[in-house]
């Protein structure tokens, strides 16, 4: 399988401090807008890791991990743990804060042991064969060292000759681009020099960066400002950073900020009022941007969140997707993922996949509140989900020991503080002790070997072939369809495409609506593979999917990760999205903007070469153009007449489809 890609910062990631629990409620849920008019993301290959953590990493416990960094052959952990042991059956060992084991065999370091006096919040594989560690500390190896430090990757010893301090408050986080280095954290003083919350380095020396003038000030309902999260972007030429801040060198920036570090570095102009409305309870809740990270090459950035309930006027428990280009204030999500009033608290980007962890039960879940609602999707803790739509992918390791905890161990706990990509998997640190039904005291991996990957699911792209029409019960006319008119169809039985309804085509397979008496509507979402022109025998699409009634789709088609569809009765064309590994479909329903269609008379649609292909009541056949990045999406000024009603065809059927085959 292919590896992680490296093009960037494997080895010196930002790692996570710990943050403040989503207490969840019971509230009323609605169901949010559809975001600002942009380009739909597309789906794109995906690598995943195995959802099997190894079983050579050792175990903490007490406090959690919230820090990762690779040297060589050794991993770095920090935290506030105070024990560590390297299997199930040893003995506790006292060791604070921070230790190191080998990445193959899992054997902790017996050299490596520095001794700290307070918490690790970052570590960064640093220059010239440097460990450097912020947190929460006065002393490195019984010498001031106030909050930041550069230790020997192999004693643990203090590198005197590093001068960076963080005089006035601890450090949070922490990104190494090139020589920079990068700091957030609750500090006013780094090197004897007024930096609030932010500030750069050079990584090597840890000098400061005097150019580098960025203060976020203000603290959210009257507490000290500070940035609990940053990230970097790939090129360099941007940073993203969360906290409790309201002011970003004078300018209103409340939880969030964009930096232009292409130059003499400046606030850019970018702000989201999405993080202005409180949340449940802004006494516990004092600031809700818990992570941030980019992907996407730094063309995009993702925030998860706390909160309690607040949404839509707030963007609180959720995963959010933004467009690092986008300029002005009121920036929306491109998509917003709920999780029902549940906390998100890391996240991270690793070869197409966003991974997030926390104390979450379901993603997939605006309509529910503690609980499970409509399209509520299993995931307990940590998941995946894909950067086109935020929607969950088949990955479901779950936070969980099952029965292999040893006495002692924690099954569950409120944080996962840090995911962390390294050489070889994605590291997690959280504050109990399962995962995948196995024990993990407080830290382990998912590697990348025994991983797979996702290939994105679409309708065929060619301008012709052939469209299939359903014609009576197990039934389908074959059309052939050139683009611009049709040709003599076929008749074939498919006994297999019985209570069928609104059919969409999706590479080697088709998905249909289908009446099913047990089912909770009435109706289900089929999948049927389609070789050569035959419906093979269907299966249902998932056990999430019962919520919906299928059979009230008059017509539906699918591109890039969306499910297009109109319903009987309503004159307006929606979509949901769906995610094809797994087949689940999405919990918000979004209304597209059009103009000229009577959608309440279509009945049956296709996606080809651009164009929605649709039936009609009068039995026609007819052609408009499709463009979701504009408004209107559908300009019924350019519909076209591809085919008239006949005695022996006639387009006024949801089932319709096309393929090539």
């Amino acid at each position: 399988m292919p590896g992680f890609s490296l093009r960037w910062r494997t080895l010196t990631r930002p790692v996570r401090t710990a943050v403040i629990c989503s207490v969840t409620v019971v509230a009323a849920m609605l169901v949010p807008s559809a975001a600002a008019a942009t380009v739909p993301p597309v789906p794109e290959p995906q690598i995943l890791v195995s959802s099997d953590p190894v079983d050579e990493t050792p175990h903490a416990r007490d406090g959690e991990a919230r820090a990762f960094a690779e040297i060589g052959s050794t991993v770095y952990v920090g935290g506030t743990f105070t024990q560590i042991r390297q299997d199930p059956t040893a003995a506790w060992v006292s060791q604070r804060y921070l230790f190191g084991y080998d990445k193959v065999t899992g054997a902790i370091s017996t050299t490596f042991l520095p001794v700290l006096d307070g918490a690790v919040n970052s570590l960064i594989a640093g220059p010239n064969d440097m460990l450097i560690v912020g947190g929460a500390f006065r002393n490195a190896n019984g010498v001031a060292r106030r909050n930041l430090v550069a230790l020997d990757p192999s004693t643990g010893a203090t590198v005197d000759s590093w001068v960076g301090r963080s005089d006035g408050g601890n450090v949070r986080d922490m990104v190494l681009h090139g020589d920079w280095l990068y700091l957030a954290g609750a500090f006013n003083w780094v090197n004897g020099t007024a930096h609030a919350g932010l500030a750069r380095l050079h990584a090597s020396t840890g000098a400061i960066d005097s150019t580098f003038a960025i203060n976020a000030t203000v603290g959210r309902h009257d507490t000290n400002s500070y940035v609990w999260t940053i990230d970097v972007s790939p090129d360099g030429g941007t940073l993203v950073a969360g906290g409790n801040f309201m002011e970003v060198n004078g300018l209103s920036r409340n939880q969030m900020v964009l930096v232009d570090l292409s130059g003499t570095p400046s606030v850019l102009d970018w702000s989201s009022e999405k993080f202005v409305a409180p949340c449940r309870r802004p006494d516990v809740f004092v600031h809700y941007v818990q992570d941030v990270r980019f992907g996407g090459s730094g063309s995009w950035f993702v925030v998860g969140t706390n909160g309690g309930s607040g949404w839509p006027a707030a963007y609180c428990d959720a995963l959010v997707r933004f467009e690092t280009a986008a300029r002005g204030s009121g920036q929306l999500g491109t998509w917003v993922q709920y999780t029902g009033n549940d906390t998100i608290t890391s996240v991270e980007v690793a070869d197409n996949v966003i991974y997030l962890g926390g104390h979450f039960r379901w993603l997939n879940n605006p309509n529910g509140s503690d609980k499970a609602g409509d399209g509520a999707v299993d995931r307990l803790g940590i998941a995946a989900v894909t950067p086109a739509t935020g929607m969950p992918v088949n990955w479901n390791p779950r936070r969980s020991g099952g029965s292999s905890l040893p006495p002692g161990a924690s099954s569950w706990g409120t944080t996962v503080p840090v995911l962390w990509r390294g050489e070889d998997g994605l590291h997690f640190g959280h504050n109990s002790d399962g995962m995948g039904s196995e024990y993990h005291g407080r830290l382990g991996m998912f590697p990348r070997s025994g991983g797979r990957t996702i290939t994105p699911k679409n309708p065929p792209t060619a301008a012709s072939g052939n469209l299939y029409l359903g014609t009576g019960e197990g039934e389908l006319a074959r059309v052939p369809f050139d683009g611009t008119g049709i040709g003599s169809p076929t008749t074939v039985s498919q006994p297999n495409y019985t209570g069928a309804g609104a059919t969409w085509g999706m590479s080697d397979r088709i998905y249909w609506a289908r009446t099913v008496a047990d089912a909770p509507t009435g109706s289900r979402i089929d999948i049927s593979m389609f070789p050569g022109g035959v419906v093979g025998v269907p299966w249902e699409s998932s056990g999430y999917n019962d919520w919906f009634d299928a059979g009230d789709l008059s017509g539906a088609f699918f591109l890039d990760g969306r499910l297009y569809y109109t319903r009987l009765g309503a004159d307006d064309l929606y979509y949901r999205y769906f995610e094809t590994d797994g087949n689940y479909l999405g919990a918000t329903e979004f209304t597209l903007p059009t103009t000229g269609v009577n959608w309440s008379t279509v009945r049956g649609m296709a996606w080809v070469d651009g164009k929605i292909v649709h039936g009609n009541t009068d039995g026609n056949l007819r052609s408009v153009p499709f463009r979701p990045a504009v408004e209107p999406v559908v300009d019924g000024a350019e519909s076209v007449l591809l085919a008239t009603a006949s005695p022996e065809l006639t387009w006024s059927t949801p089932r319709l489809f096309f393929a090539v085959q």
